[in-house]
């Protein structure tokens, strides 16, 4: 089956958003796996199931209000660092650090592993009862860990409660975006991707500013009331073009994508890289002061982190549309790992910390905005909302283990972070190494080739 040909006209008046993001010309939407056809080429287009319209107001929308349900850090967790830090001296001080990351881990967990069940519910049912429900749960896990004071009260508000809530907020934003994006698609989600680092920069700062003044009480309720203005405007603007289509639940439409190689692949590749990637950002502000960095500068370290994983989430994916996502992936996968070995391992005084978490900031944020369009690549934009859970629910179980396992390296290792940094490492270049064999599988070993 050959790419079928459609006549459009161009529109004068495209903004320069448009542009940029979305591209002057219409374009079609992807095909099925199974048609004739083969995968899909970059260059030369696809095998069309649908015409897809020239992007009006509606496109320029999503892009503008996907950022708010993903602004809170919980919603892509990059500011779970703080909390980390600030149970172990205060709630569940009395607590080993490998027991308190249960939380952050387990609401890292449930936020992916939510994945397949919420993208089921969107392809059949759209995003907006999702969002509704995920607004209610969010923001009540967040007030009623304002009570909490034992550890299972913080496990069951914050690690349940509001990671199931974030979880429904963020799948419905992410899966909106390839209906509208397709040939700028991963800028797009490089750019919906940025809000959840705008809210891992000024969170934790506000977090720990507030804290002395108000209490933490009051500053988790600060937080709640943001995170319900923001998701006030993303229930009120977030749609999908294309209109749902309910289908019964079944086991397998979630496991048959796995036959595939390059699918296979990827998700491989996202799960070592997912051991990886939360650990500097749970525990950097811990090692930091172990090395004798003050607290006062130690806790702008995830904001740090998270200022420039804003640009990593943007920047690589402007390049991943004109050099291949599958390519730029791969080298930043391997450049956040290599970043582990390479200058946090040895790091000993606060310059090249500090020069790291920026750094790493830029090299992991990236993975945020790529893995969702690497998918979307491989896939047919119908079943989107399916095999992007899939990955983040298989990947959750790493996310789930990673923090647990780096509080045991920390023990092990009498308090030091050396086991755990050269696990981070290890695991973050097994990811660049499988992400590599997809891009081989897609593309063979021709080095110019956009994949």
């Amino acid at each position: 089956m050959t790419a079928q040909k459609h006549n459009f006209e161009t529109q004068s008046s495209h903004s320069s958003f448009q542009d940029t993001v979305m591209g002057s010309e219409p374009e079609l939407l992807r095909p099925k796996q199974g048609e004739k056809g083969g995968m899909f080429d970059e260059e030369k287009g696809a095998v069309a199931t649908a015409e897809r319209p020239t992007i009006g107001d509606d496109g320029q929308r999503d892009a503008a209000a996907t950022p708010p349900p993903a602004f809170d850090p919980r919603d892509n967790p990059d500011g779970i660092g703080v909390f980390q830090e600030y149970y172990e001296t205060h709630q569940l001080r009395g607590d080993s650090p490998s027991t308190v990351s249960w939380i952050p881990s387990m609401e890292t967990f449930l936020m992916f592993f939510l994945g397949p069940f919420i993208g089921y519910f969107f392809d059949s049912y759209g995003p907006r009862y999702i969002l509704l429900a995920g607004t209610f749960f969010h923001v009540f896990g967040v007030m009623m860990a304002s009570l909490a004071t034992d550890y299972y009260q913080i496990m069951l508000s914050q690690g349940i409660c509001s990671a199931a809530g974030a979880s429904m907020c963020f799948y419905p934003a992410m899966s909106v975006m390839p209906t509208w994006f397709f040939k700028k698609r991963a800028a797009a989600f490089g750019i919906m991707a940025a809000g959840s680092s705008t809210g891992g920069v000024i969170f934790p700062i506000m977090v720990s500013k507030l804290i002395p003044r108000i209490g933490f009480g009051w500053t988790m309720r600060v937080c709640g009331f943001l995170i319900l203005a923001l998701m006030l405007i993303a229930n009120a603007t977030v749609k999908s073009r294309l209109p749902p289509r309910p289908k019964p639940f079944h086991i397998m439409q979630f496991i048959r994508p796995l036959k595939e190689t390059p699918y296979l692949l990827t998700v491989l590749g996202s799960f070592f890289f997912f051991f990886a990637m939360f650990l500097p950002i749970n525990y950097l502000i811990l090692q930091a002061e172990t090395l004798g960095m003050s607290s006062r500068l130690a806790e702008y370290l995830i904001p740090i982190l998270n200022g420039a994983s804003f640009f990593g989430r943007v920047l690589p994916g402007v390049a991943a549309d004109k050099i291949g996502r599958y390519n730029v992936m791969t080298i930043m996968m391997a450049f956040a790992g290599i970043l582990i070995l390479a200058l946090w391992l040895p790091a000993a005084s606060n310059a090249p910390i500090i020069v790291f978490a920026a750094l790493y900031g830029f090299g992991s944020g990236s993975f945020v905005s790529l893995a969702p369009s690497l998918v979307a690549q491989i896939s047919d934009v119908r079943e989107i909302g399916v095999r992007n859970g899939t990955v983040f629910a298989i990947i959750s179980f790493a996310a789930l283990c990673s923090n647990p396992i780096g509080g045991a390296l920390i023990t092990q290792w009498n308090g030091k972070y050396t086991g755990l940094q050269i696990f981070g490492g290890i695991m973050a270049l097994s990811g660049a190494c499988t992400i590599l064999a997809a891009r081989v599988v897609l593309a063979g070993t021709k080095i110019a080739a956009k994949v």
